[in-house]
Protein backbone atom coordinates (compact mmCIF):
# COMPACT_ATOMS: atom_id res chain seq x y z
CA UNK A 1 0.00 0.00 0.00
CA UNK A 2 1.01 3.60 -0.74
CA UNK A 3 1.21 4.65 2.86
CA UNK A 4 2.99 1.89 4.21
CA UNK A 5 6.36 1.78 1.77
CA UNK A 6 8.04 4.86 2.56
CA UNK A 7 6.92 7.57 5.64
CA UNK A 8 4.11 9.04 5.20
CA UNK A 9 4.84 12.62 4.35
CA UNK A 10 7.29 11.24 1.16
CA UNK A 11 4.02 9.02 0.21
CA UNK A 12 1.75 11.98 0.40
CA UNK A 13 4.50 14.24 -1.61
CA UNK A 14 4.93 11.69 -4.40
CA UNK A 15 1.23 10.83 -4.77
CA UNK A 16 0.10 14.48 -4.62
CA UNK A 17 3.38 16.66 -6.80
CA UNK A 18 2.09 14.42 -10.12
CA UNK A 19 -1.32 15.22 -9.20
CA UNK A 20 -0.52 19.19 -8.84
CA UNK A 21 1.24 19.16 -12.08
CA UNK A 22 -1.94 17.59 -13.76
CA UNK A 23 -4.05 20.44 -12.53
CA UNK A 24 -1.26 23.27 -13.49
CA UNK A 25 -0.93 21.66 -16.96
CA UNK A 26 -4.79 21.63 -17.28
CA UNK A 27 -4.96 25.34 -16.35
CA UNK A 28 -2.31 26.16 -18.40
CA UNK A 29 -4.06 24.31 -21.84
CA UNK A 30 -7.37 26.18 -20.99
CA UNK A 31 -4.97 29.90 -20.40
CA UNK A 32 -3.71 28.76 -24.03
CA UNK A 33 -6.42 27.91 -25.93
CA UNK A 34 -7.95 31.44 -24.75
CA UNK A 35 -4.87 33.02 -26.13
CA UNK A 36 -5.44 31.31 -29.17
CA UNK A 37 -8.88 32.08 -30.11
CA UNK A 38 -8.68 36.14 -28.76
CA UNK A 39 -5.58 36.50 -30.48
CA UNK A 40 -6.29 34.43 -33.95
CA UNK A 41 -9.47 34.82 -34.41
CA UNK A 42 -10.92 37.60 -32.38
CA UNK A 43 -12.79 38.98 -28.67
CA UNK A 44 -16.04 37.06 -30.43
CA UNK A 45 -14.66 33.73 -30.62
CA UNK A 46 -13.47 34.24 -26.89
CA UNK A 47 -17.21 35.39 -26.09
CA UNK A 48 -18.69 32.24 -27.95
CA UNK A 49 -16.39 29.66 -26.20
CA UNK A 50 -17.05 31.47 -23.11
CA UNK A 51 -21.17 31.17 -23.26
CA UNK A 52 -20.55 27.12 -22.71
CA UNK A 53 -18.60 27.18 -19.92
CA UNK A 54 -21.33 26.83 -17.22
CA UNK A 55 -23.19 23.81 -18.99
CA UNK A 56 -19.58 22.11 -19.06
CA UNK A 57 -18.80 23.07 -15.20
CA UNK A 58 -22.08 21.78 -14.77
CA UNK A 59 -21.95 18.61 -16.85
CA UNK A 60 -18.13 17.99 -15.79
CA UNK A 61 -19.42 18.11 -11.68
CA UNK A 62 -20.85 15.26 -12.17
CA UNK A 63 -17.84 12.72 -13.24
CA UNK A 64 -15.75 14.96 -10.95
CA UNK A 65 -18.20 13.35 -8.23
CA UNK A 66 -18.50 9.67 -9.70
CA UNK A 67 -14.79 10.42 -9.71
CA UNK A 68 -14.59 11.17 -6.38
CA UNK A 69 -16.86 8.15 -5.32
CA UNK A 70 -15.13 5.57 -7.38
CA UNK A 71 -11.97 6.53 -6.53
CA UNK A 72 -12.59 6.37 -2.72
CA UNK A 73 -14.45 2.50 -3.18
CA UNK A 74 -11.53 1.66 -5.16
CA UNK A 75 -8.93 2.80 -2.50
CA UNK A 76 -10.43 0.40 0.28
CA UNK A 77 -10.62 -2.59 -2.34
CA UNK A 78 -6.81 -1.52 -3.36
CA UNK A 79 -6.36 -1.25 0.35
CA UNK A 80 -7.66 -4.85 1.40
CA UNK A 81 -6.25 -6.12 -1.99
CA UNK A 82 -9.50 -6.84 -3.27
CA UNK A 83 -8.27 -6.65 -7.53
CA UNK A 84 -11.95 -8.04 -8.68
CA UNK A 85 -13.90 -5.71 -6.63
CA UNK A 86 -11.29 -2.51 -8.47
CA UNK A 87 -12.41 -3.73 -11.71
CA UNK A 88 -16.03 -4.60 -10.89
CA UNK A 89 -15.90 -0.31 -9.37
CA UNK A 90 -14.81 0.51 -12.29
CA UNK A 91 -16.39 -1.14 -14.91
CA UNK A 92 -20.19 0.03 -13.11
CA UNK A 93 -18.82 3.81 -12.79
CA UNK A 94 -17.54 3.67 -16.44
CA UNK A 95 -20.91 2.13 -17.65
CA UNK A 96 -22.99 5.05 -16.09
CA UNK A 97 -20.68 7.19 -17.39
CA UNK A 98 -21.04 6.26 -20.95
CA UNK A 99 -24.33 6.09 -20.80
CA UNK A 100 -24.52 9.63 -19.90
CA UNK A 101 -22.13 10.91 -22.21
CA UNK A 102 -24.12 9.08 -25.08
CA UNK A 103 -27.41 10.79 -23.57
CA UNK A 104 -25.14 14.06 -23.93
CA UNK A 105 -23.76 13.36 -27.70
CA UNK A 106 -27.50 13.01 -28.76
CA UNK A 107 -29.51 15.44 -26.84
CA UNK A 108 -26.03 18.03 -27.54
CA UNK A 109 -26.22 16.79 -31.53
CA UNK A 110 -30.26 17.58 -31.88
CA UNK A 111 -30.47 20.71 -29.56
CA UNK A 112 -27.42 22.75 -29.03
CA UNK A 113 -29.17 25.28 -31.15
CA UNK A 114 -31.97 25.54 -28.55
CA UNK A 115 -29.57 25.42 -25.46
CA UNK A 116 -27.43 28.40 -26.66
CA UNK A 117 -30.46 30.70 -27.37
CA UNK A 118 -31.98 29.54 -23.97
CA UNK A 119 -28.72 31.36 -22.42
CA UNK A 120 -29.34 34.36 -24.21
CA UNK A 121 -26.42 34.16 -26.30
CA UNK A 122 -25.57 37.46 -28.30
CA UNK A 123 -27.20 36.61 -32.24
CA UNK A 124 -23.90 37.96 -33.44
CA UNK A 125 -21.98 35.10 -31.66
CA UNK A 126 -25.02 32.36 -31.45
CA UNK A 127 -23.71 30.26 -34.63
CA UNK A 128 -20.47 30.35 -33.63
CA UNK A 129 -21.48 29.49 -30.19
CA UNK A 130 -23.60 26.49 -31.29
CA UNK A 131 -21.09 24.97 -33.29
CA UNK A 132 -18.39 25.07 -30.06
CA UNK A 133 -21.36 23.44 -28.05
CA UNK A 134 -22.32 20.93 -30.84
CA UNK A 135 -18.84 19.73 -31.23
CA UNK A 136 -18.07 19.55 -27.31
CA UNK A 137 -21.44 17.65 -26.48
CA UNK A 138 -20.90 15.18 -29.34
CA UNK A 139 -17.44 14.21 -27.83
CA UNK A 140 -18.48 14.02 -24.20
CA UNK A 141 -18.27 10.27 -24.12
CA UNK A 142 -14.30 10.44 -24.53
CA UNK A 143 -13.71 13.23 -22.15
CA UNK A 144 -16.54 11.96 -19.26
CA UNK A 145 -14.46 8.29 -20.01
CA UNK A 146 -11.14 10.39 -19.48
CA UNK A 147 -11.76 12.32 -16.71
CA UNK A 148 -13.37 9.47 -15.00
CA UNK A 149 -10.08 6.94 -15.85
CA UNK A 150 -7.81 9.55 -14.23
CA UNK A 151 -9.74 9.92 -11.30
CA UNK A 152 -10.05 6.06 -10.57
CA UNK A 153 -5.90 5.45 -11.11
CA UNK A 154 -5.78 7.86 -7.81
CA UNK A 155 -7.89 5.06 -5.97
CA UNK A 156 -4.91 2.25 -6.50
CA UNK A 157 -1.98 4.96 -6.10
CA UNK A 158 -1.11 5.91 -9.55
CA UNK A 159 -1.04 9.84 -10.15
CA UNK A 160 1.72 9.07 -12.82
CA UNK A 161 -0.12 7.43 -15.32
CA UNK A 162 -2.67 10.86 -15.59
CA UNK A 163 0.21 13.12 -15.59
CA UNK A 164 1.45 11.51 -19.10
CA UNK A 165 -1.76 11.35 -20.53
CA UNK A 166 -2.73 14.99 -19.81
CA UNK A 167 0.65 15.86 -21.13
CA UNK A 168 -0.42 13.87 -24.37
CA UNK A 169 -3.65 15.13 -24.21
CA UNK A 170 -2.36 18.58 -23.80
CA UNK A 171 0.35 18.94 -26.51
CA UNK A 172 -2.64 17.21 -29.13
CA UNK A 173 -4.76 20.22 -28.31
CA UNK A 174 -2.00 22.89 -28.09
CA UNK A 175 -1.03 22.00 -31.91
CA UNK A 176 -4.02 20.98 -33.25
CA UNK A 177 -6.01 23.80 -32.19
CA UNK A 178 -3.99 26.59 -34.18
CA UNK A 179 -3.65 24.29 -37.18
CA UNK A 180 -7.13 24.52 -37.42
CA UNK A 181 -8.01 28.18 -37.02
CA UNK A 182 -5.29 28.67 -39.81
CA UNK A 183 -5.83 25.92 -41.87
CA UNK A 184 -2.46 24.90 -41.86
CA UNK A 185 -0.90 21.29 -43.02
CA UNK A 186 -4.42 21.48 -45.56
CA UNK A 187 -6.92 21.28 -42.97
CA UNK A 188 -9.77 22.56 -43.06
CA UNK A 189 -10.34 26.48 -41.16
CA UNK A 190 -12.93 25.87 -38.87
CA UNK A 191 -12.32 29.36 -36.72
CA UNK A 192 -13.93 28.80 -33.32
CA UNK A 193 -14.94 24.92 -33.72
CA UNK A 194 -11.18 24.43 -33.75
CA UNK A 195 -10.68 24.70 -29.80
CA UNK A 196 -13.99 22.03 -29.71
CA UNK A 197 -12.58 19.59 -32.57
CA UNK A 198 -9.17 19.79 -31.22
CA UNK A 199 -10.65 19.14 -27.17
CA UNK A 200 -12.32 15.55 -29.29
CA UNK A 201 -9.08 14.95 -31.14
CA UNK A 202 -7.07 15.01 -28.09
CA UNK A 203 -9.48 13.40 -26.02
CA UNK A 204 -10.11 9.84 -27.80
CA UNK A 205 -6.12 9.88 -29.16
CA UNK A 206 -4.62 10.29 -25.16
CA UNK A 207 -7.73 7.19 -24.66
CA UNK A 208 -6.45 5.18 -27.05
CA UNK A 209 -2.72 5.47 -26.16
CA UNK A 210 -3.92 4.94 -22.36
CA UNK A 211 -6.04 2.06 -22.75
CA UNK A 212 -2.82 0.35 -25.24
CA UNK A 213 -0.39 1.67 -22.02
CA UNK A 214 -2.18 0.65 -19.41
CA UNK A 215 -1.86 -2.79 -20.71
CA UNK A 216 0.94 -2.47 -21.86
CA UNK A 217 2.34 -2.50 -18.07
CA UNK A 218 -0.33 -4.63 -16.05
CA UNK A 219 -1.88 -1.67 -14.49
CA UNK A 220 -4.82 -3.02 -12.52
CA UNK A 221 -7.11 -1.22 -14.09
CA UNK A 222 -6.10 -2.27 -17.52
CA UNK A 223 -8.83 -2.24 -20.16
CA UNK A 224 -8.45 -6.12 -20.05
CA UNK A 225 -11.12 -9.09 -20.91
CA UNK A 226 -11.80 -9.08 -16.93
CA UNK A 227 -12.27 -5.50 -17.03
CA UNK A 228 -14.94 -5.86 -20.09
CA UNK A 229 -16.48 -8.60 -18.07
CA UNK A 230 -16.98 -6.08 -15.58
CA UNK A 231 -18.77 -3.19 -17.39
CA UNK A 232 -22.20 -3.25 -16.89
CA UNK A 233 -24.43 -1.83 -14.23
CA UNK A 234 -24.21 -3.46 -10.73
CA UNK A 235 -27.41 -1.85 -8.78
CA UNK A 236 -24.96 -2.25 -5.05
CA UNK A 237 -21.59 -0.92 -6.49
CA UNK A 238 -23.49 1.87 -8.01
CA UNK A 239 -25.49 2.98 -5.30
CA UNK A 240 -22.69 3.53 -3.31
CA UNK A 241 -20.74 5.04 -5.36
CA UNK A 242 -23.64 7.75 -6.17
CA UNK A 243 -23.64 7.86 -1.92
CA UNK A 244 -20.40 9.83 -2.03
CA UNK A 245 -20.59 10.75 -5.61
CA UNK A 246 -23.63 12.79 -5.97
CA UNK A 247 -23.46 14.90 -2.97
CA UNK A 248 -20.15 15.93 -4.10
CA UNK A 249 -21.13 16.87 -7.42
CA UNK A 250 -24.17 18.87 -5.36
CA UNK A 251 -21.74 20.81 -3.80
CA UNK A 252 -19.36 22.11 -6.56
CA UNK A 253 -22.91 23.02 -8.64
CA UNK A 254 -23.29 25.26 -5.47
CA UNK A 255 -20.50 26.56 -5.45
CA UNK A 256 -20.43 27.44 -8.91
CA UNK A 257 -24.19 29.33 -8.57
CA UNK A 258 -22.53 31.29 -5.99
CA UNK A 259 -19.59 32.21 -7.60
CA UNK A 260 -21.76 33.51 -10.18
CA UNK A 261 -24.02 35.84 -7.26
CA UNK A 262 -20.84 37.18 -6.56
CA UNK A 263 -19.47 37.93 -10.15
CA UNK A 264 -22.88 39.93 -10.35
CA UNK A 265 -21.96 42.01 -7.39
CA UNK A 266 -18.34 42.89 -8.53
CA UNK A 267 -19.96 43.49 -12.02
CA UNK A 268 -21.66 46.35 -10.68
CA UNK A 269 -18.89 48.53 -9.56
CA UNK A 270 -17.54 48.22 -13.44
CA UNK A 271 -15.14 46.42 -15.55
CA UNK A 272 -12.21 47.90 -13.47
CA UNK A 273 -13.46 45.78 -11.09
CA UNK A 274 -13.92 42.89 -13.33
CA UNK A 275 -11.27 42.59 -14.84
CA UNK A 276 -9.03 42.79 -11.01
CA UNK A 277 -11.92 39.51 -10.59
CA UNK A 278 -10.56 37.80 -13.54
CA UNK A 279 -7.02 38.56 -12.92
CA UNK A 280 -6.98 37.43 -9.01
CA UNK A 281 -9.13 34.20 -9.75
CA UNK A 282 -6.37 33.36 -12.11
CA UNK A 283 -3.82 33.69 -9.06
CA UNK A 284 -5.91 32.33 -6.27
CA UNK A 285 -6.69 29.16 -8.62
CA UNK A 286 -3.24 28.00 -8.73
CA UNK A 287 -2.98 28.51 -5.19
CA UNK A 288 -5.51 25.95 -4.44
CA UNK A 289 -4.01 23.43 -6.29
CA UNK A 290 -1.68 22.14 -3.56
CA UNK A 291 -4.72 22.35 -1.12
CA UNK A 292 -7.10 20.80 -3.31
CA UNK A 293 -4.35 18.14 -3.86
CA UNK A 294 -3.54 17.35 -0.65
CA UNK A 295 -7.23 16.99 -0.19
CA UNK A 296 -7.45 14.29 -2.95
CA UNK A 297 -4.51 12.38 -1.31
CA UNK A 298 -5.88 12.64 2.03
CA UNK A 299 -8.92 10.40 0.59
CA UNK A 300 -7.28 8.17 -1.19
CA UNK A 301 -5.00 7.25 1.42
CA UNK A 302 -7.39 6.96 3.93
CA UNK A 303 -9.73 4.94 2.06
CA UNK A 304 -6.70 2.52 1.17
CA UNK A 305 -6.47 2.66 5.00
CA UNK A 306 -9.93 1.47 5.80
CA UNK A 307 -9.51 -1.01 3.20
CA UNK A 308 -6.82 -2.95 5.15
CA UNK A 309 -7.92 -2.62 8.55
CA UNK A 310 -5.03 0.12 9.82
CA UNK A 311 -7.64 2.30 11.41
CA UNK A 312 -4.88 3.35 13.62
CA UNK A 313 -3.30 5.47 10.47
CA UNK A 314 -6.05 8.15 9.88
CA UNK A 315 -4.94 10.20 12.51
CA UNK A 316 -1.26 10.62 11.02
CA UNK A 317 -2.76 10.89 7.38
CA UNK A 318 -4.85 14.29 8.77
CA UNK A 319 -2.03 15.22 10.64
CA UNK A 320 0.48 15.32 7.84
CA UNK A 321 -2.15 16.72 5.49
CA UNK A 322 -2.32 19.36 7.71
CA UNK A 323 1.56 19.89 7.86
CA UNK A 324 1.75 19.97 3.78
CA UNK A 325 -1.23 22.87 3.55
CA UNK A 326 0.62 24.90 5.92
CA UNK A 327 4.15 24.42 4.18
CA UNK A 328 2.86 23.63 0.44
CA UNK A 329 0.05 25.74 0.04
CA UNK A 330 1.70 28.32 2.74
CA UNK A 331 4.61 28.65 0.82
CA UNK A 332 2.50 29.69 -2.37
CA UNK A 333 0.67 32.34 -0.69
CA UNK A 334 3.78 34.04 1.27
CA UNK A 335 5.80 33.81 -2.46
CA UNK A 336 1.98 35.13 -3.92
CA UNK A 337 2.06 38.53 -1.16
CA UNK A 338 6.45 38.64 -1.96
CA UNK A 339 5.36 38.50 -5.94
CA UNK A 340 2.09 40.01 -5.78
CA UNK A 341 3.09 43.02 -8.03
CA UNK A 342 4.63 40.79 -10.59
CA UNK A 343 2.07 38.17 -11.36
CA UNK A 344 -1.07 40.73 -11.48
CA UNK A 345 1.12 42.54 -13.90
CA UNK A 346 1.21 39.59 -16.47
CA UNK A 347 -2.61 39.94 -16.51
CA UNK A 348 -3.10 43.80 -15.98
CA UNK A 349 -1.20 46.54 -17.25
CA UNK A 350 -3.80 49.52 -16.13
CA UNK A 351 -1.84 50.84 -13.27
CA UNK A 352 -5.17 51.74 -11.48
CA UNK A 353 -6.44 48.01 -12.11
CA UNK A 354 -3.32 46.93 -10.87
CA UNK A 355 -3.73 48.29 -7.61
CA UNK A 356 -7.31 47.18 -7.18
CA UNK A 357 -5.84 43.74 -7.75
CA UNK A 358 -3.46 43.70 -5.59
CA UNK A 359 -5.74 44.88 -2.94
CA UNK A 360 -8.20 42.11 -3.42
CA UNK A 361 -5.36 39.43 -3.83
CA UNK A 362 -4.11 40.65 0.04
CA UNK A 363 -7.75 40.11 1.40
CA UNK A 364 -8.21 36.60 0.52
CA UNK A 365 -4.91 34.95 -0.45
CA UNK A 366 -4.36 33.60 2.95
CA UNK A 367 -7.98 32.16 3.25
CA UNK A 368 -6.13 29.06 0.73
CA UNK A 369 -4.58 27.57 4.15
CA UNK A 370 -7.77 27.43 6.19
CA UNK A 371 -9.76 26.44 2.74
CA UNK A 372 -7.33 23.38 2.44
CA UNK A 373 -7.66 22.67 5.91
CA UNK A 374 -11.12 22.38 5.32
CA UNK A 375 -10.99 19.94 2.65
CA UNK A 376 -8.27 17.35 4.36
CA UNK A 377 -11.06 16.86 7.29
CA UNK A 378 -13.65 16.30 4.65
CA UNK A 379 -11.66 14.12 2.07
CA UNK A 380 -10.69 11.95 5.18
CA UNK A 381 -14.08 11.71 6.37
CA UNK A 382 -15.85 10.89 2.30
CA UNK A 383 -13.00 8.15 2.13
CA UNK A 384 -15.49 6.13 4.82
CA UNK A 385 -18.47 6.86 3.28
CA UNK A 386 -19.45 9.92 5.13
CA UNK A 387 -20.75 12.71 2.73
CA UNK A 388 -23.97 13.66 3.60
CA UNK A 389 -22.67 16.22 7.00
CA UNK A 390 -19.67 17.34 5.46
CA UNK A 391 -21.03 18.44 2.60
CA UNK A 392 -23.51 19.98 4.01
CA UNK A 393 -21.60 21.93 5.90
CA UNK A 394 -19.55 23.09 3.32
CA UNK A 395 -22.90 24.35 1.48
CA UNK A 396 -23.80 25.92 4.78
CA UNK A 397 -20.61 28.17 4.84
CA UNK A 398 -21.30 29.25 0.92
CA UNK A 399 -24.81 30.08 1.53
CA UNK A 400 -24.67 31.10 4.93
CA UNK A 401 -21.99 32.55 5.19
CA UNK A 402 -20.42 33.70 1.34
CA UNK A 403 -22.89 35.05 -0.08
CA UNK A 404 -24.60 37.25 3.06
CA UNK A 405 -21.21 38.32 4.00
CA UNK A 406 -20.47 39.51 0.25
CA UNK A 407 -23.96 40.75 -0.20
CA UNK A 408 -24.11 43.43 2.82
CA UNK A 409 -20.26 44.34 3.27
CA UNK A 410 -19.99 45.28 -0.60
CA UNK A 411 -23.11 47.72 0.08
CA UNK A 412 -21.13 49.17 2.85
CA UNK A 413 -17.13 48.88 1.92
CA UNK A 414 -17.51 48.74 -1.84
CA UNK A 415 -15.79 45.72 -4.07
CA UNK A 416 -13.64 44.43 -1.04
CA UNK A 417 -16.60 43.33 0.94
CA UNK A 418 -16.80 40.75 -1.67
CA UNK A 419 -13.41 39.42 -1.23
CA UNK A 420 -13.62 39.41 2.56
CA UNK A 421 -16.87 36.48 1.78
CA UNK A 422 -14.06 34.47 1.01
CA UNK A 423 -12.14 34.13 4.16
CA UNK A 424 -15.03 34.72 6.46
CA UNK A 425 -16.38 30.84 4.20
CA UNK A 426 -13.11 29.15 4.21
CA UNK A 427 -12.52 29.83 7.96
CA UNK A 428 -16.38 28.93 8.76
CA UNK A 429 -15.78 25.92 6.41
CA UNK A 430 -12.48 24.93 8.26
CA UNK A 431 -14.22 25.25 11.84
CA UNK A 432 -17.60 23.01 10.99
CA UNK A 433 -15.48 20.61 9.14
CA UNK A 434 -13.07 20.38 12.22
CA UNK A 435 -15.81 20.22 15.05
CA UNK A 436 -17.76 17.59 13.55
CA UNK A 437 -14.99 15.13 12.75
CA UNK A 438 -13.12 15.72 16.19
CA UNK A 439 -16.67 15.78 17.94
CA UNK A 440 -18.87 13.05 15.91
CA UNK A 441 -16.45 11.12 13.60
CA UNK A 442 -13.89 10.02 15.37
CA UNK A 443 -16.64 8.75 17.87
CA UNK A 444 -18.12 6.70 15.34
CA UNK A 445 -17.24 2.71 14.09
CA UNK A 446 -15.80 2.70 10.68
CA UNK A 447 -16.41 0.39 8.83
CA UNK A 448 -15.06 -0.99 5.11
CA UNK A 449 -17.76 -0.61 2.37
CA UNK A 450 -16.34 -3.30 0.05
Amino acid sequence: MTTTAQPLWRAYVAFLMPMMLSNILQAMFGTVNGIYLGQMIGVDALAAVSIFFPVMFFLISFIIGLGAGSSVLIGQAWGARATGKVKAIAGTTLTLTLIGGLVIAVGGGLFARDLMTALATPPNVLDDATAYARIMMIAMPATFTFLLATAMMRGVGDTVTPLWALAISAAIGLLVTPALIRGWFGLPHLGVASAAVASAISAVVTLLWLGLYMRRIDHPLAPDAAFFRAMGLDRELLGRVLHIGLPTAVQLVVMSLAEIVLLGIVNRFGSDATAAYGAVNQVLGYVQFPAISIAITASIFTAQAIGAGHLDRIGSIVRTGMWLNLLLTGGLVVLGYLLSRIIIGLFITSPQVLDLAQTLLFIVLWSTIPFGMAGVFSGVMRASGTVFVPTLLSIVAIMAVEVPVAVVLSHGIGVEGVWIAYPAAFCTMMVLQMAFYRLVWRKREIRRLI
